[in-house]
């Protein structure tokens, strides 16, 4: 049961509450899967690997570029092959969504890992490919054909593509990247991109992290804000969440398993929002049973739109329920 200040607050809160979730759903939305946190494991660390098994993590990037010296390379595919292909369909490492981050393909290794990926990972062990620093969309149609085996056609490659926009140019292309038929998501690098604008704060990628939400929200896909490299100062990596939640992203990378609780709290549905989205649901129903196009809830036009944005609000929370 809500406190009484949250009740007073519901009904001045419910309709920007569930406009805002309206923004971010009424385009073709990803399904309802939950991408709160996004934890980076280096191939080349069989006990990190292993160890993620057990974490809260939504998603697991499996990392063959940044986290992996370039004398480790090929150790870390070879890892990662074994321990994803280990139970047949990487169900121990389930129901989290499974990545592999490559290198750029203008690297030695970046082809090598296409290779392997496609030549030795069942499809079914991995759920996609997060290709680093997306220029543009040529860089995924150039991934999409090595993972095609060079083919020109237009067939769609066995998984799909997470494009990192860590550049200047990343952020300029982005609603082109966002725009691609086999992107699913977008991976803010702020690290690289900090330093390339030679930003001092956060606030300097103000605007860069707001282009890419709204680029990826335009086409229905999923955000994910970039890592908050202090992994032991709680307060400022949950006011990083907070003010990327709040922003409009899905999600945090995050590089220690300390950082997984706070980014899991702050990116799930919060009580107002389910509180409210149930009434909704409810009103609606109601009305459409006595034959009404529309509902009121504390003075609050209620109409289809509304519903489905409160019934996806429901669907994740009832997800992130099911995962314990």
């Amino acid at each position: 049961m809500l406190k009484p200040s949250h009740a007073k607050l519901l009904s001045r809160r419910l309709r920007a509450t569930l406009q805002n979730r309206l923004l971010t759903t009424t385009t073709a939305s990803p399904p309802a899967k939950p991408h709160r946190s996004l934890l980076y494991v280096p191939a080349s660390n069989v006990r990190a690997m292993n160890k993620a098994r057990s974490l809260p993590a939504d998603t697991i990037i499996f990392d063959l570029e940044d986290a992996v010296s370039p004398t480790q390379k090929q150790t870390a595919r070879d890892n990662l092959c074994r321990q994803l292909s280990s139970s047949n369909d990487a169900s121990d490492y389930r129901p989290r969504t499974l990545l592999v981050r490559i290198n750029s393909l203008d690297t030695p290794w970046g082809e090598d890992d296409v290779k392997t990926i496609t030549r030795t990972l069942p499809e079914r062990c991995f759920d996609g490919i997060v290709i680093p620093k997306t220029q543009s969309a040529r860089d995924v149609d150039e991934l999409c054909k090595l993972l095609n085996n060079n083919n020109d056609d237009d067939t769609p490659p066995p998984r799909p593509i997470w494009a990192m926009v860590e550049t200047p140019v990343g952020v300029l292309n982005a609603p082109a990247i966002a725009r691609h038929e086999n992107v699913t998501g977008l991976i803010l690098g702020t690290q690289d991109l900090s330093a390339e604008l030679n930003c001092r704060s956060r606030g300097g990628l103000t605007t860069a992290l707001q282009s890419c939400v709204l680029a990826a929200k335009a086409h229905g896909i999923t955000c994910v804000d970039g890592v908050y490299p202090s992994f032991r100062d709680d307060a400022g990596f949950k006011r990083d969440c907070l003010e990327s939640r709040d922003w409009g992203f899905d999600g945090k990378s995050v590089i220690h398993p300390n950082q997984l609780a706070i980014a899991n709290e702050v990116y799930a549905p919060r009580e107002e929002e389910v509180v409210a989205a149930r009434r909704l649901v409810e009103a609606f129903e109601a009305a459409t049973a006595r034959g009404e196009g529309v509902a009121v809830v504390d003075d609050v036009l209620v109409e289809e739109l509304h519903v489905r944005s409160a019934k996806k609000v429901l669907e994740m929370v009832e997800v992130i329920a099911g995962r314990g």
